[in-house]
């Protein structure tokens, strides 16, 4: 039997491999957030609000924020409908659409803007088919827009599907002996249970829009006050050497994504998703 102050006593075994990983993730996330903070706040408030406010970060920002908040709307409607098709519906392709689900997440982001340029560009493959109706896709926002459904598009259907799988389907035989219409179950014993995970797939959408940059960076033209978003403003500043902007505008995104990340994981443990 080991001696209690040996290497192999368990108790100092796991303390050791506490302190390694908060001390890897510490490094890892921490440390750089500590930077950015203290850099960003070295400024007085007065400066780090003119930084915000001046019209190229303002409108950098408005536009990331808008297209951010639209895709989630989309993405809370259509991301729910597809987790419903997957667990409610046995149909030939099923297990090739659940692929396709989780495919965003394996593509680099920068191929994505290329994919949809080629597609939607003035010359693609429908870009010269739109043009002719008038409608732009590429270098405009509603291809921000598709990039950024594009690559959140498993955020929501992967949040509902657990909780549509623990659905006890008796709930809604209940329902229907008592006189209920589809719609009425739908509504009044089916989306209760699913709105917590639906908000938690469309805030964890949301947070990573904030901070989407190879798609965009392809697909949107980065054209200023039209399609330049808040991760492209900012890395036009660092390059252009103003980085006192750059920061005044990361804290906002950073502040912005604690917020929803921790909205994100209050919401999860509303669902019982990802509880310790």
């Amino acid at each position: 039997m080991p001696h209690p102050g040996s290497a192999l006593n368990p108790e100092r075994g796991g303390q050791l491999v506490r302190y390694a990983v908060l001390a890897y993730i510490g490094f890892l996330v921490l440390l750089p957030l500590a930077a950015l903070t203290l850099h960003g706040l070295r400024h007085c408030p007065q400066e780090l609000w003119q930084a915000i406010s001046a019209p190229g970060a303002r409108n950098a920002l408005w536009l990331t924020l808008w297209s951010a908040a639209a895709m989630a709307l989309i993405n809370a409607f259509m991301g729910t409908a597809t987790a419903w098709a997957l667990v409610r519906y046995r149909f030939p392709g099923r297990s090739f659409l659940s692929t396709l689900v989780d495919l965003p997440f394996a593509i680099p982001t920068l191929v994505t803007g290329v994919m949809l340029v080629v597609l939607y560009g003035p010359h693609g493959l429908m870009g010269d088919w739109l043009g002719a109706y008038g409608l732009k896709i590429a270098f405009a926002p509603p291809g921000i827009l598709l990039a950024l459904l594009f690559v959140t598009l498993p955020f929501v259907v992967r949040a509902v599907e657990p909780v549509l799988l623990e659905q006890d389907p008796a709930e809604e035989e209940a329902a229907r002996t008592l006189g209920a219409g589809p719609l009425t179950i739908f509504l009044r014993v089916l989306l209760p249970p699913l709105v917590p995970a639906i908000l938690s797939g469309a805030v964890r959408s949301f947070a990573r829009a904030l901070g989407e940059f190879g798609s965009i960076v392809v697909v949107s033209g980065n054209i200023p006050y039209k399609t330049l978003t808040a991760p492209i403003f900012i890395f036009g500043e660092i390059e252009a050497g103003t980085p006192q902007a750059a920061a005044a505008v990361s804290l906002v995104l950073l502040a912005l994504a604690v917020t929803l990340t921790y909205s994100g994981r209050a919401l999860e443990k509303w669902v019982g998703v990802g509880d310790a």
